[in-house]
């Protein structure tokens, strides 16, 4: 699950500002972040002594079990998390994929297309301004930068870990709702099982038909569910130790964990403990979370190891009769919390795999204008929806679906563990000594766990691992297709000397307007440009070769969004612009989005002509200066705006002009992404005398241009493989991505171009 983003600016806070917001943001994480490691207590000592431990069920094993439990949870979440893995986070955000993202900025891992040009340049690209040294094994980067198979080995396991992840997704609400419905054949006597059943698919399905309605005010409707639930729980650990065993409290010595494996041997169980990734807030987990949880766990064992009969439904029955329904009706809503918080973050790690080219391209609805993350994937949901209730039928047993979890929440801890390890050497510059002793300290207690949750595959276990499967196979195909076809572009692209051969004219009939091509390519003109001039000889009189970019960081500043150069001499009037986004950053491309564009060439226009370095003939080799354009730099815009309904007047004076690109700049940024706000403005040029003549054409042609109208042309790519190509590579190209790039949704949907301006020119790749 993600680490919520932090606030920002906490520095320049007063210090009573500073704590108030800290504690604003630990009590938000209660509802978004903790809600399903809360509901544990619910099944874990039930998913414990199945199996073959039902034949140690006596007072001796339940001390020794809540003592792993204790260390458990004390060295993996306490220790671990909340420690050492939350410094890790990239920019706020977490997860495998943003693992992977700092370790392909720090080092040449990625194989990721796209990820030239001046990213480096990004105030957030690397972690607090560290910059990659060589650090203490330069020959272990160099290794793995040099060997393609060690770089796709890593891929592979961050895509493991991302599809366990999202098979969490199905799981968790599964085994919350089951575990807190199961609590009515506990005073309802007469309840069978399938009734039990009926009723927890009822509540999943209502749960997955709420996500289109988002989850901006997730934190503040949910966390006091989820306090409540703790002080609840934790309230009734502590009446139940007083009440049953006060001498529980000598379990957490870990000698009990040492007679506990002596007695039960490899037959050890699999205590789920939540999905711990998710903690951002440490106040929060420390304050209230852990003694909460903890005083459940060594009350509940209480109880048990006087009450072993009770064992199937120990979370309930040790619950006084009094507040029976309070608590019952506070855990299935808790429950439900804790499945929402599981959803939503499986449609965050969906939408960072498809940002950084690891998924089909899919809708992303943003539900919050406030709120960055806040988004809905209706295909997501809608399959995760029959999934979870296909599970909850199929198996109708919580222990079942506990087998299953303990996999795949067990092979995400491993896979972070891993990613940490690796983090320490390449971001962090530690010492190999320290990395290793990271590694095998954390990973071996997870190794135990993750071995003894495999011994269950047949019983359950091998849910995770067939639906990761699926999910890997899907991401590793679109992202090998992907891949492909961005290298073919790249090797076929248009050399910069046959473009100057052709003139100005590019011996094509230039027509008004901005044609805007669409191209995955940051350097070089592709070969959808010739493809079309070959078959229409026409072309717009300004082009602009557009790249929309994903960058391996979370955010990306508007100030830094934009970078604009040239393509060939001024006469041919032929520009490229790359606009970057993060992987949470919302995708707008509409009439402001037009605007901006405009307004950011004209001012690469005017920087370049004021530029003294510029005066030099163009470079073939480098095929011209790109430059990042801001609306806080130094330069105006040259371009006065006023709205086309004409209540504004027109703007010539250079500071009002650039408070206009501001303006024009934040309707933007500021813009919901579910209403449709398109200020409509017109460009003049202003009348200034000590503009250079050339300069003045430029922008004079740009603004006619736009005022004609904007046409945009995409290629529409079917990529084959070579008739000699191996058999995995014939199905991954021709069967697999075939399959998913015609199931999806196609580019220019999913970048918001009008249906009415596009061109699409058909080309055909053999890769």
């Amino acid at each position: 699950m993600d680490a919520e983003a932090g606030v920002g600016g906490a520095d320049q806070l007063p210090w009573r500002q500073h704590y108030m917001n800290l504690l604003l943001l630990a009590y938000q994480s209660f509802g978004v972040v903790y809600g399903d490691l809360s509901t544990s207590p619910l099944y874990v000592y039930k998913s414990t002594f199945s199996g073959r431990l039902r034949r140690y069920q006596d007072e001796q094993t339940v001390f020794g079990v809540l003592s792993l439990i204790f260390w458990t949870f004390t060295l993996i979440p306490l220790l671990k998390y909340v420690t050492i893995v939350l410094s890790a986070d990239d920019n706020g955000e977490g997860g495998p994929f943003a693992l992977y993202s700092l370790l392909c900025r720090h080092a040449k891992l990625s194989f990721l297309p796209n990820q030239q040009s001046a990213d480096e340049e990004l105030s957030t690209y690397y972690r607090n301004g560290f910059t990659p040294r060589h650090g203490s094994l330069p020959w272990l980067r160099r290794f793995m930068e040099k060997h393609k198979n060690a770089r796709t080995v890593l891929l592979l396991i961050v895509l493991c870990g991302a599809s366990m992840m999202i098979g969490d997704g199905i799981l968790t609400p599964a085994i919350s709702v089951l575990s807190s419905m199961s609590g009515l054949k506990v005073r309802a006597t007469g309840l069978h099982d399938r009734s039990v059943v009926l009723l927890s698919c009822i509540v999943l399905v209502g749960l997955f038909a709420l996500q289109h309605r988002g989850t901006q005010k997730v934190a503040f409707m949910f966390a006091p569910i989820v306090v409540i639930w703790l002080f609840c729980i934790g309230g009734i650990g502590l009446y139940n130790i007083i009440h049953w065993n006060p001498r529980i409290y000598q379990a957490l010595s870990p000698y009990y964990i040492v007679k506990f494996f002596r007695t039960t041997g490899c037959e050890a169980m699999f205590a789920d403990l939540g999905h711990f990734t998710s903690a951002s807030v440490r106040l929060a987990f420390i304050t209230i979370i852990y003694p909460c949880l903890i005083l459940q766990y060594m009350g509940q064992a209480a109880f048990l190891s006087k009450n072993i009969l009770d064992m199937p439904t120990g979370f309930y029955d040790s619950i006084p009769g009094p507040i029976f329904w309070p608590v019952f009706v506070v855990a299935t809503l808790a429950a439900v919390v804790g499945s929402q918080a599981v959803i939503s973050a499986t449609f965050s790690i969906v939408k960072q795999c498809h940002s950084l080219g690891c998924f089909p391209r899919v809708k992303v609805v943003h539900t919050s204008r406030w709120i960055y993350g806040q988004i809905y994937i209706p295909e997501i949901n809608w399959i995760l929806m029959v999934l979870c209730v296909a599970v909850t039928v199929a198996f109708r047993d919580i222990t079942l679906i506990g087998n299953a979890y303990g996999v795949a929440c067990m092979t995400v801890m491993f896979v972070t563990t891993f990613l940490m390890a690796l983090i320490m050497i390449f971001v962090w510059q530690k010492n190999i000594i320290f990395a290793l002793s990271f590694f095998l300290l954390f990973g071996s207690v997870e190794v135990v766990y993750l071995s003894s949750s495999l011994m269950k595959v047949t019983q359950g276990g091998w849910v995770p691992l067939v639906l990761a499967l699926i999910f890997m196979s899907v991401m590793y195909i679109w992202h090998y297709g992907t891949r492909k076809k961005y290298q073919y572009d790249l090797q076929n692209k248009v050399s910069m000397r046959y473009i100057l051969s052709l003139g100005p004219s590019l011996d094509v009939v230039r027509v008004p307007g901005i044609g805007l091509i669409y191209t995955e390519l940051v350097t070089g003109v592709p070969n959808i440009f010739t493809h079309f001039t070959t078959n229409l000889p026409a072309f717009h009189e300004v082009l602009v070769f557009l790249c929309v970019k994903s960058v391996a960081v979370p955010y990306v500043s508007p100030d830094e969004r934009y970078l604009v150069g040239r393509i060939g001499p001024r006469a041919y009037r032929m520009y490229r612009c790359i606009v970057r986004y993060g992987y949470k950053d919302v995708q707008r491309d509409d009439d402001n989005f037009e605007n901006m564009l405009v307004m950011n060439i004209g001012k690469f226009i005017m920087m370049e002509a004021e530029d003294a370095s510029s005066s030099a003939s163009y470079d073939t080799a480098n095929e011209g200066r790109m430059a990042v354009i801001t609306t806080s730099d130094d330069y105006d815009s040259p371009l006065a705006v006023r709205d086309s309904n004409d209540l504004a007047d027109s703007m010539t004076t250079r500071s009002t002009k650039s408070e206009s690109l501001r303006s024009l700049q934040s309707s933007y940024e500021q813009e919901s992404p579910n209403v449709s706000r398109r200020r409509r403005v017109r460009f003049e040029l202003p009348e200034e005398d000590d503009m250079d003549q050339q300069v003045k054409d430029e922008l004079s042609a740009l603004v006619d241009a736009k005022h004609t109208g904007v046409t945009y042309v995409m290629g529409h790519v079917y990529i084959k493989a070579r008739k000699n190509s191996s058999f995995f590579k014939r199905f991954a190209i021709d069967v697999g991505y075939s399959f998913l790039r015609k199931n999806c949704r196609g580019p220019s949907v999913t970048l918001h171009i009008p249906h009415i301006s596009l061109i699409e020119v058909g080309m055909a790749y053999q890769v």
